[in-house]
């Protein structure tokens, strides 16, 4: 079941993504990491190298045919599904060697852009019997174009932005509202170059799930740094330096490296699937150099958010939504 449902939920995100090669692995029905690029092999390698921890026993999707590229970087980790349009020549006979991957071919996955504004239905049962049923969102923030301007009255003093996205950032904060599409609800995520750099999920509260997906991006960037220098986990390498088997310089070089770079953090843009309350979790980003922010709007607030990005030196720039990514 729940290998089905993550799959589900790379292919609702995959749907917006069509454009370039695009990979998403999915764990427990949340992405660990998301990514487009030029190649399959490439979006898949930083996919994975976004969140390895969380990958690891994960569903991973893609839109693309799997080309032996792909498939060999696939075989370097433990995956339990992995779904695409279809597989190359020889693509199979290497994923045989893996024990107890699932290989899903969905023929019709080239057919995903036309279920972007296609509604399905949601059935819960209660514990009393009783029945929800709802229809899924729909994403409607498909090109820079979709966007709303940021904007808040207050006393009788209109806020604005004192800049709007640059191309690039534009780029990120599309793909980011994809990729929020398929994560639990009252989320945050951090992204930069059409990748995934920190995903907070359904937290309870706004200020939290921001500085959770800080956490997080800067332990994963730890994490990959040490895989790419060391060949091992970082957290085995912390374990060999507590018990005496390695030197704790590896560790502290490492560990000043991810703080130095702040986890990968600055130049990265905000996606928040709900409207900040107060302007406390705008501020959590832009002190890790955060420059763009997306979010739906609409809070009492909304000028203090708009506020802080002005303060920011340079200022960080700000687009509403308009609607909620409010996946539950």
């Amino acid at each position: 079941k729940i290998n089905l449902t993550d799959v589900d939920a790379a292919v609702g995100i995959l749907r917006y993504l069509a454009e370039q090669p695009a990979a998403v692995i999915i764990k427990h029905n949340n992405p660990c990491g998301a990514a487009c690029s030029d190649t399959l092999s490439s979006a898949y390698y930083k996919a994975n190298m976004a969140d390895r921890v969380a990958a690891y026993g994960g569903a991973a999707a893609f839109n693309r045919a799997v080309d032996k590229d792909t498939a060999e970087l696939i075989r370097e980790n433990y995956l339990e599904v992995v779904a695409a349009p279809d597989y190359e020549e020889g693509v199979l006979d290497l994923f045989q060697k893996k024990k107890e991957l699932r290989i899903i071919r969905i023929k019709t996955m080239d057919r995903l852009g036309e279920f972007r504004h296609t509604r399905f239905l949601d059935f819960k049962s209660l514990i009393d019997g009783g029945l929800i049923v709802q229809q899924s969102a729909v994403n409607n923030i498909l090109s820079r174009n979709d966007f709303l301007p940021a904007e808040a009255s207050y006393q009788g003093k209109i806020y604005k932005p004192l800049r709007e996205p640059g191309d690039r950032e534009y780029d990120d904060l599309v793909f980011g509202w994809a990729v929020e599409q398929g994560v639990t609800s009252n989320s945050v995520l951090y992204v930069k170059d059409k990748v995934t750099v920190g995903i907070g999920t359904g937290e309870q509260d706004r200020v939290g799930v921001a500085e959770i997906a800080v956490f997080k991006a800067r332990t994963k960037y730890a994490d990959a740094l040490c895989y790419k220098t060391r060949g091992r986990p970082y957290k085995e390498l912390a374990l060999d330096v507590e018990k005496g088997r390695a030197d704790r310089s590896l560790l502290e070089e490492i560990d000043a490296a991810t703080a130095a770079d702040k986890g990968g953090l600055p130049g990265s843009v905000m996606i928040s699937d709900a409207f900040f309350p107060f302007r406390d979790g705008v501020d959590v980003a832009i002190k890790e150099g955060i420059t763009a922010i997306a979010h739906p709007g609409g809070a009492n607030r909304d000028y203090e958010s708009i506020e802080a990005c002005n303060e920011a030196d340079p200022p960080v720039a700000m687009v509403f939504t308009g609607q909620r990514a409010f996946k539950h």
